[in-house]
């Protein structure tokens, strides 16, 4: 009998749709409700990531653009290879706050968890403008763009409220206050690259991706957990 009635329903589009769609809402619920409703930083291990400056998340937003992280992760795991060549494995707590995860699932190119502070702002400035003068016979795409192209400021208090109704923590800054944030920050590496001998203007794509990339690995605190061990 059962076997009658499954032959039937496989015949019949209408009550198998409706009985597939109530298997993936209840398998659904069951994953997603916990998710939403658990206290995150009970994940994040000994580190929870500190906000992204506006700036850094105007580069971030270039970076997802490009697809960056088709070639490139942004999760080093456990495995002591790993560990050797990109240094300490990642926490959940250090991407919490991105929308989306970067963590990728393909390493065509290194693994950029760690490669905040690893190179100076002239080296990023070259790669991304010729990635083949810095890596012989690399694949990478060239961003030269990125030199002419203009930041986007404009949209950053837009995004960062976004940010906070996702859960962020971003201060009450107000529009005028994440615009001069942002441009300060651009200024101090446009200073920072002459002083390297690259020159650009402080308003320029590639600042704003360079401020980024500089900051990973880098901006993350001791959970209270954490530190209430120590």
């Amino acid at each position: 009998q059962w076997g009658d009635w499954y032959d039937r329903l496989l015949l019949n589009a209408l009550p198998f749709t409706v009985l597939t769609f109530i298997a993936v809402a209840a398998g659904g619920l069951i994953q997603i409700v916990p998710m939403l409703t658990i206290d995150r930083h009970l994940q994040t291990e000994d580190r929870v990531a500190a906000v992204y400056t506006p700036l850094e998340l105007a580069g971030r937003d270039l970076y997802v653009r490009e697809g960056c992280y088709t070639c490139h992760s942004q999760m080093i795991r456990t495995l002591v290879p790993d560990v050797m060549r990109y240094g300490d494995y990642s926490r959940l707590g250090e991407s919490i706050w991105d929308h989306p995860y970067q963590w990728g699932s393909k390493r065509t190119g290194p693994d950029l968890a760690r490669v905040g502070g690893k190179y100076n702002h002239a080296w990023h400035y070259d790669h991304m403008r010729d990635p083949r003068s810095i890596s012989v016979g690399s694949n990478m795409p060239s961003y030269a763009g990125m030199l002419t192209a203009e930041t986007d400021y404009a949209s950053l208090p837009a995004k960062i409220r976004v940010q906070r109704t996702l859960g962020v923590p971003y201060p009450a800054w107000s529009d005028s206050m994440i615009e001069s944030l942002a441009k300060a920050q651009a200024e101090e590496i446009a200073r920072d690259l002459q002083a390297q001998g690259r020159y650009t203007e402080p308003d320029k794509e590639i600042v704003a991706l360079i401020a980024y990339l500089q900051s990973l690995g880098k901006k993350w605190e001791p959970t209270a957990t954490a530190s209430a061990a120590r």
